[in-house]
């Protein structure tokens, strides 16, 4: 019998149709649904054997070997160098997916497992802290001319700050708070980036990078494993943008969402593990989402700005200044958040004046002193 050979893009359309297609719209995490076993019956088990003999017939009658490196027209070739028709080309992929496709579960599995290790967190007093950052020598006027950040990683904030009264004070606590841990975040990101284009570099991929790979494209909500969407979606966030982002969201830390839920950019979820708003309607049933600790809080925030299909032209943004080897300027990135706020733009004016106000571009380019071996090719 004469065995039919497959193009990859069929092999992909007929895997897409054997997606179970999730119609979640919003950030949706649940602690407690992450641990439960998946409901077995007649019906399901089924399904599944039907589907695992039509996948055997599949490949029986196709031998097919598919490398990562081959999946993709962008291999080998560095992300900000490709022409305007490969960008094009990729940004469009990456506006064909929709959260319908994505299993949200997984985009956050990672932020919960962080937040479940058990860490001693201590809530300094704010005097406390301020010592601390006094006997390490951590100055933000320092850090506006070194660029240089202490890696000093605090888990929550301290409850005094609401009640410091010199505003330039609370706020230059808040930042030296929360600076660190944006770039941090940023941190893990750009060694995901850096080893991500490593892979792509090589003709073929070993068993550890597939599974990495794996990891990512759950991670990053990729439909289909592609590989160019992988490489939009896993970047930077401005750190002047998410400071102001915080600072927003939290009255510079004094609010009861930041006090009791380390929640520093207000992300709203319906699984029923949050902290309600005190304005919200009795038959409302979002809350803001809570964490143990802080660091836990940027990294939710950095998946969600992304992986959500309302931040798309966010990131397209974000790939075209990369391919134009320009900065990440927040002032243009911010632009594309008045999806976050129901105010919409006047969310974003508010935004780029704190950015201006408070000169939050002076730390875009600030780097954490290392803390390893591992960060310090970083600096």
């Amino acid at each position: 019998m004469k065995k039919k050979l497959f193009l990859i893009n069929q092999i992909k359309k007929y895997f897409k149709k054997q997606y179970l297609i999730i119609k979640k719209q919003y950030l949706i995490i649940s602690k407690k649904k992450l641990n439960e076993k998946k409901e077995s019956n007649i019906g399901s088990i089924s399904r599944t054997l039907l589907a695992s003999l039509l996948i055997i017939s599949f490949f029986s009658i196709s031998p097919v070997v598919v490398e990562y490196a081959k999946n993709t027209s962008l291999t080998s070739v560095d992300f900000e160098n490709k022409s305007k028709n490969s960008l094009k080309k990729l940004l469009d992929t990456e506006n064909t997916e929709s959260d319908k496709d994505i299993n949200r579960k997984f985009l956050f599995e990672d932020v919960l497992i962080f937040d479940e290790q058990p860490i001693d967190s201590v809530r300094l007093s704010a005097a406390t802290i301020e010592e601390l950052f006094k006997s390490t020598d951590y100055k933000l006027e320092d850090v506006r001319k070194t660029k240089l950040v202490k890696p000093i990683s605090l888990t929550l904030l301290p409850t005094e700050i609401k009640k410091i009264e010199n505003t330039k004070k609370r706020k230059d606590l808040f930042i030296q708070i929360i600076l660190p841990l944006i770039i941090k975040e940023n941190n893990y990101i750009r060694l995901d980036r850096k080893k991500l284009f490593g892979i792509l570099n090589k003709s073929i991929n070993t068993k550890s990078e597939k599974i990495w790979l794996n990891s990512k494209f759950k991670q990053y909500g990729v439909v289909g494993k592609d590989l160019s969407t992988l490489k939009v979606r896993m970047d930077e966030v401005p750190v002047s943008m998410a400071i102001a982002q915080a600072a927003k969201e939290t009255g510079w830390g004094t609010s009861r969402f930041a006090q009791e839920g380390n929640a520093l950019f207000g992300q709203w979820t319906w699984s029923g593990e949050g902290i309600k708003p005190s304005e919200a309607d009795d038959d409302s049933t979002h809350k803001v989402m809570k964490f143990n600790v802080l660091q836990a809080s940027v990294r939710a925030y950095n998946r969600n700005l992304n992986t959500h299909s309302s931040y798309k032209n966010f990131r397209k943004t974000r790939a075209e200044l990369r391919d134009k080897r320009k900065k990440l300027d927040s002032m243009i990135l911010s632009e594309h958040l008045d999806k976050y706020a129901e105010i919409g733009k006047e969310y974003v004016k508010v935004l780029q004046q704190i950015i201006k106000q408070n000169n939050l571009t002076d730390f875009d380019d600030a780097r954490l002193l290392p803390s390893s071996i591992r960060l310090e090719s970083l600096i």
